[in-house]
């Protein structure tokens, strides 16, 4: 396949999963939740919008028009995917495909049904992606790797593949700024970034930043229509779990009954934990960012006013160009390695 024949198989798969079926999606979701109890009907459509979000015609030509990728030596590309939301690892395989190269790919365990739905559609729109997908229990015979996982897995990822280029990314999340005056529509758009897939990707708003003086129940009012998500078996089970351990310890918390609030000065906060940290001026907001900038992913605020900020609602519809841990994969991949 040339770059032309890539990128229209990969136009085809978007406008394919665009009009998938409302049986289509239910089937295919069922499936998914099978495997994996995180993975909800809703989570799973909200996944496959987001790809056919990204696989836009002239977003895929402003994309690749980056790269030199008409001539490029085909490698055999390692991918070890993380399995925390429904097709993470979508976007390097696209990468790794699109620049021409051989996925050989390690599913993980806990998201191989969409991500092989994913791969037959390929395959069915053009069979020369046959010889170019492979999943893998062992990742051998690669010229390079990328792994997302863990703190603690990246350093295996890194001592195992110290000898070939590699990208390896770890835990990262991100936030979000209040700056005071924001309507409660606003509001409800920084919802579903907190609890869209329930929290658990990176790109999930884990803590928000509020100036002093912000009243909290202008935001936990607006948020109450995310309160069907306590019904979700494996949510409330951290939910009940968090809010007894804040209880034991004597924390000052705020509670709406599906989400917890603690001020910390940390990062990352547990599944149906929400941290929040005072500022005092931009300069005072801009100093705590920057303690956490290695570990964030995105930072959104109301109609992006904050700068280098995307708006409230969009932080789970990534732009192609958009890459993790901010690492151009496909500047890696057309590499000379």
């Amino acid at each position: 396949m040339n770059l032309e024949e890539r990128i229209e198989a990969f136009l085809k798969l978007g406008s394919q999963l665009k009009n998938l079926t409302s049986v289509g999606l239910e089937d295919l979701s069922y499936k998914a939740r099978s495997e994996n109890p995180w993975f909800t009907h809703e989570s799973v459509v909200l996944s496959i919008q987001g790809i056919a979000y990204m696989l836009q015609p002239e977003s895929i030509k402003q994309w690749v028009s980056n790269y030199d990728l008409s001539s490029l030596s085909e490698k055999r590309i390692g991918v070890a995917m993380a399995g925390n939301i429904p097709m993470v690892g979508f976007h390097d395989m696209l990468c790794v495909l699109i620049a021409g190269h051989t996925l050989v790919a390690k599913l993980s365990s806990q998201d191989t049904v969409l991500m092989q739905y994913i791969a037959e559609l390929l395959k069915k729109i053009n069979k020369e992606f046959s010889t170019k997908i492979l999943f893998e229990e062992r990742l051998k015979n690669i010229d390079a790797m990328i792994a997302t996982g863990s703190d603690n897995t990246s350093r295996y990822f890194e001592y195992y593949f110290r000898n070939i280029p590699h990208i390896i990314r770890k835990n990262r999340s991100s936030c979000g700024v209040i700056m005071g005056a924001e309507d409660p529509t606003e509001i409800i758009k920084l919802g579903s970034d907190i609890f869209s897939y329930f929290g658990l990707g990176c790109r999930n708003i884990s803590k928000i930043y509020i100036p002093i003086g912000y009243e909290i129940k202008n935001l936990m009012e607006p948020i109450e229509q995310y309160k069907e998500i306590i019904h979700q078996n494996k949510y409330v089970n951290n939910y009940d779990y968090r809010k007894s351990i804040f209880l034991v310890n004597g924390d000052n918390y705020y509670d709406n009954g599906f989400l917890l609030l603690l001020e910390s000065e940390n990062l990352v906060s547990p599944i149906s934990v929400l941290y929040f940290e005072y500022y005092q001026s931009l300069e005072d907001l801009s100093s705590k960012i920057a303690m956490h900038t290695d570990k964030i992913q995105c930072i959104a605020s109301a109609k992006g006013w904050l700068k280098e900020s995307i708006p409230f609602g969009t932080t789970q519809l990534p732009k192609l160009w958009d890459y993790a841990d901010q690492v151009d994969t496909v500047e890696f991949l057309s590499s000379k390695f």
